[in-house]
């Protein structure tokens, strides 16, 4: 036994030594010998969150190494060099979202390149230097050594005592020969101290067998839909985020005019257009334009300054430009939303602002042509909520609602209450103009305005259910309100159409007599490989992923909403047998075709098809249990829609405000009204809120049915409280 021990000893000290020999270097010169082959990578974040940042290192001249999850699937991406030099990038030229390795090819070649070494038989205990940007501090420097080589979900990965903070992963690690053995990946659940890195063999794969994309492909979050818009002038960047499409730059023609056009046949001499609009500078300009030739010619009508002009374009320089009307509007409201509108009626040109007409003129120059978008000189700008169509009458508000809100400033009553509710989408509006003259009420008004749009959605919702059978919801429609319930400016309509467009350009590729089998792979193809839509990783828990509208421009989303995608898209399709399988912790798709044979889909993994096993192995990783059977039970669009939900409450709940939730919980409970759990936690955020009096109906309820696992005690106790 004791010679067994020697010789094992002297093998480990035998291989130890074949990578710590007279080349070892101190981290002090391999730092300095590294850190011009380091650069930073930024990739654009969701709205209202910090751009994300991570790591990577040249491998070739031209080729910069990193981690898929850096980049962000989808996204712009900038890149900078350790000495502040920013690299234009030209294509993604490898990438593999099952090794979370990618690599970006710039127009840079002058940059040194890394050695790589070898990653099989890496021995436990190796010294290892690791750099990067830990939490944003650029070409950080940190020492440690390899724990140990561990199977990772099918492959090898390098386990180290190490610290993977955010802004790590992507740069090298380096054995003391200054040799990039793997590139940093994950951060340990368990310990702040371990980290995981992807050996180098792995990226030498991705070098020998490229799959590369041109930038401009890849970069398909933010982008306007080419079917539906066309930007003009170069300089300006148009984007379109969430329902909301945003322009910034100046492009290069006189005065910095840009712009968008609707891709839709041209219009006649009578027609109606219409989009709200902020601009971020007064000082420049941005509204509708129409009767555009797609040239230089067309009218604009548009704020500037803080007045409201429309203008005739005639050509390319202000010599060929006519100002028609130049007025002040007291309705427009200064960096806030407005609604524009142009009714075109033979020669009458009629502008309208927030609802007031402000100019009509009698102006045929031209007509046909497109309308659109357009914005001037060096602001920032953002549209919502564009249409146009036939010239139609303005919308007037009916006087009883004017009636009914001054009564209700007063003194009010169930009658004024009763008017305004009955229409609630145009007594938003109204009382929204009123909390503007009424300072001192404005935040009372805004947020009645807000539940006279939640009790629209919850309505809504209930229309599209009521006595509906399982197989007759329409399952997108419903689930966009509620992304609705918290955005009234979604334009539901505009995303049916546009997964109608989509389902339209998967069945133009099929072959004729195409069966359900090869229309699913079409549909795959067409999602993950063409479009890019993938499932959120880094960003798992953001309510973005939990809004279909937003999955939709995106590309990204959990597996439930990914999933209802995909069945809408393949119902489009007319493949039947597509079912939601909530399995536990991993939502995923079932087709059971009419031959009795089962295929699971996991689309958060890209369509990847899923055997039994695979189903066990998904269930067991998330929740330690055993498959059931039960567990594959088909979902119904209801549960669907409550599981939807319930990811949403789920997340408030661990918010800074839990009391987000109420308004989904009204809407879950809308959907089925016998979930006592949500009556329960609508019940106690409904106190927390101040609200007890709304509270009491749940309360109430808890005590008559007496579901299982209440404290009923407890309850009659909150009761009390409340009525006292």
């Amino acid at each position: 036994m004791v010679r067994y021990r020697f010789i094992a000893l002297f093998i480990v000290s035998f291989v130890l030594n074949s990578y710590a020999n007279e080349e070892d270097k101190t981290s002090e010169v391999i730092a300095r010998e590294v850190r011009p082959s380091l650069v930073t990578i930024t990739h654009d974040s969701r709205p209202g969150r910090a751009d994300r940042e991570g790591s990577g290192f040249f491998v070739k001249k031209g080729l910069i190494a990193t981690n898929l999850h850096v980049i962000g699937e989808a996204r712009r991406i900038r890149v900078t060099t350790s000495d502040g030099k920013e690299l234009t990038v030209k294509s993604i030229h490898a990438s593999d979202r099952k090794l979370d390795l990618a690599l970006i090819r710039v127009t840079e070649e002058n940059v040194p390149t890394l050695p790589l070494g070898n990653s099989d038989n890496i021995p436990d205990g190796l010294s290892v230097v690791a750099m990067g940007n830990p939490q944003g501090f650029r070409f950080s420097v940190v020492e440690g050594v390899v724990s140990a080589t561990r199977a990772m979900e099918g492959y090898s990965m390098i386990q180290l005592a190490i610290p993977i903070e955010p802004g790590n992963s992507g740069g090298p690690l380096l054995n003391r020969q200054g040799q990039v053995i793997g590139i940093p990946s994950l951060k340990s659940q368990v310990s702040d101290n371990i980290g995981f890195a992807m050996p180098v063999n792995a990226l030498k794969l991705l070098l020998e067998s490229p799959n590369p994309i041109p930038i401009e492909r890849w970069v398909t979050v933010g982008k306007l839909n080419p079917r539906q818009w066309k930007p003009l002038q170069e300089g300006a960047d148009w984007r379109q985020r969430a329902g909301t499409i945003s322009v910034n730059g100046k492009a290069a023609g006189f005065g910095g005019r840009s712009l968008c056009l609707y891709q839709a046949p041209p219009n006649e001499t009578a027609f109606d257009v219409q989009v709200k609009v902020r601009l971020d500078d007064e000082a420049g300009a941005a509204g509708l334009a129409f009767a555009s030739d797609g040239g230089d010619r067309h009218y604009g009508f548009y704020p500037s300054g803080g007045q409201l002009r429309l203008t005739h374009f005639a050509g390319p320089d202000v010599f060929s430009w006519n100002i028609l009307a130049d007025v002040p509007v007291p309705s427009y409201r200064q960096g806030e939303w407005n609604h524009l509108r142009v009714v075109v009626n033979g020669a009458t040109i009629t502008g309208y602002v927030n609802g007031d007409e402000v100019v009509s003129v009698e102006h045929e120059a031209l007509r046909g042509g497109q309308v659109g978008l357009c914005k001037f000189r060096d602001t920032a700008a953002s549209f919502q909520a564009f249409s146009h169509g036939e010239a139609g009458a303005v919308e007037q508000i009916d006087p009883a609602l004017n009636e009914a809100l001054n009564q209700w400033l007063k003194e009010p009553n169930e009658d004024s209450v009763s008017t305004l509710e009955s229409t609630p989408k145009i007594a938003k509006a109204l009382i929204e103009e009123k909390a503007r003259a009424l300072e001192i009420q404005a935040e009372n008004l805004r947020n009645w305005s807000l539940d006279l749009h939640r009790q629209h959605v919850i309505q809504e919702t209930k229309r599209l259910l009521e006595n509906k059978k399982d197989h007759e919801i329409d399952l997108f429609h419903t689930g966009l309100l509620i992304a609705l319930l918290n955005d009234p400016n979604l334009n539901v309509e505009a995303y049916r159409k546009e997964l109608d467009s989509m389902a339209e350009e998967i069945r133009s590729s099929l072959k004729e007599n195409a069966n359900a089998t090869e229309k699913l792979a079409s549909l795959s193809d067409y999602l993950f490989q063409q479009l890019g839509f993938h499932g959120s990783r880094s960003d798992y828990y953001a309510r973005d992923n939990s809004y279909l509208n937003v999955v939709l421009e995106d590309r990204e989303g959990i597996p439930i909403t990914l999933s209802v995608l995909y069945m809408e898209l393949a119902q489009r399709l007319e493949v039947t047998g597509l079912h939601g399988i909530p399995l536990p912790g991993h939502f995923v798709l079932q087709h059971r075709s009419g031959e009795g044979k089962n295929q699971l889909i996991d689309v958060f993994d890209g369509g990847k098809l899923l055997t039994t096993e695979d189903a066990e192995n998904l269930v067991l990783a998330t929740t330690g249990r055993d498959l059931n059977e039960t567990d594959l039970d088909p979902a119904g669009k209801r549960s669907i829609l409550t599981r939807m939900l319930r990811n949403l409450i789920g997340i408030d709940l661990d918010s800074e405000d839990p009391t987000q939730a109420i308004p989904e919980l009204d809407l879950l409970l809308a959907i089925d009204p016998e979930d006592a759990s949500s009556h329960l936690s609508r019940a106690l955020l409904l106190y927390q809120s101040n609200a007890g009096q709304r509270a009491i109906a749940d309360i109430e309820w808890l005590l008559e049915k007496q579901p299982p696992g209440i404290h009923l005690d407890r309850l009659h106790e909150l009761r009390d409280r409340i009525l006292r």
